[in-house]
């Protein structure tokens, strides 16, 4: 009996130990979700729309495997004075399975979903039915601290990779494959040019084999005749409408003298009935006679 209350003491004091003993042992043990260098793990997932985009950490690649043919769309951040690079590598299904080339495509797009355009890079690709993996990568422009309201100019915020395939036969639909992807950017907010900065070359470009630059031809000034007063100044606008109101009314009245019958007088001709002036004269005249 005392064997067994000293075992039983024994456990008991044991149990603290054992207590203090457990969360050491989890947090020495390594995070599923990040790597020893702290790099955050590479995300598996990927979105089907703008909407779905996967979001990606700072420094996050993404390995995901997906089917030929779908849209895949990740998402990061940008901020000013970097220039981000996006770089995709798909592997293909096998040869054996594949019918003819695939043509992969991917895009970037600001947050307000307006295509960017990539400086550098190879946007479209054609993988032969040989081929077991394609590269492709875009450079965008540096992002800017400001621009204005028409432009296309990249600015902070966020940006979405798109990945799909533009040209692939129809049987290879739906073929397994995977897409590693990996995202860089250099520059920080040290290298964006603030509002109002010089320009760092001039706009007019040089000459000579860049031995200097081109300046500015001078004016030339406009040749001046007799007549060159008559069209400018502020007032030339009433002289001509006077001028063209006097001569309107001028012709005017030419056109009615010329078009009108003279007063009391008509043209004579042959059967014309004498006026009734003359015949009255002439009856006067024949009953003077009788």
């Amino acid at each position: 009996m005392r064997t067994m209350l000293r075992g039983a003491l024994a456990a008991l004091a044991l149990l603290p130990a054992l207590a203090l003993g457990a969360p050491a042992a989890s947090a020495a043990s390594p995070s599923p979700s990040a790597s020893a260098s702290g790099t955050p793990a590479p995300a598996t997932k990927a979105g089907t729309s703008f909407l779905t985009a996967v979001n990606l950490s700072p420094g996050q690649d993404a390995k995901v495997s997906v089917s030929t043919g779908d849209y895949l769309y990740w998402a990061f951040g940008a901020s000013e004075g970097q220039t981000p690079t996006v770089d995709l590598t798909v592997n293909l299904a096998p040869a054996a399975d594949r019918h003819g080339p695939q043509t992969w495509s991917v895009e970037v797009f600001d947050g307000l979903r307006r295509r960017q355009s990539c400086t550098a890079g190879t946007q479209n690709a054609t993988a032969d039915q040989s081929a077991a993996t394609l590269a492709l990568n875009c450079t965008l422009r540096e992002v800017r601290t400001w621009a204005e309201p028409w432009s296309g100019d990249p600015l902070p915020g966020t940006y979405y990779v798109r990945l799909s395939v533009g040209d692939v036969p129809q049987p290879d639909l739906g073929l397994a494959s995977s897409v590693q992807l990996h995202v860089a950017a250099k520059g920080d907010a040290d290298n964006a040019q603030p509002e109002g900065g010089e320009l760092k070359a001039p706009l007019v470009p040089p000459v000579g084999g860049g031995a200097g630059t081109a300046k500015a031809a001078a004016p030339v000034a406009q040749e001046e005749h007799w007549y060159t007063g008559w069209f400018s100044g502020w007032n030339s606008r009433w002289y001509w409408t006077i001028g063209g109101g006097f001569l309107a009314a001028l012709a005017g009245v030419l056109g009615y003298n010329l078009t009108r019958h003279p007063h009391g007088h008509r043209p004579g001709r042959y059967g014309a009935v004498p006026s009734q002036g003359s015949h009255q004269s002439g009856s006067h005249a024949g009953s003077d006679r009788l």
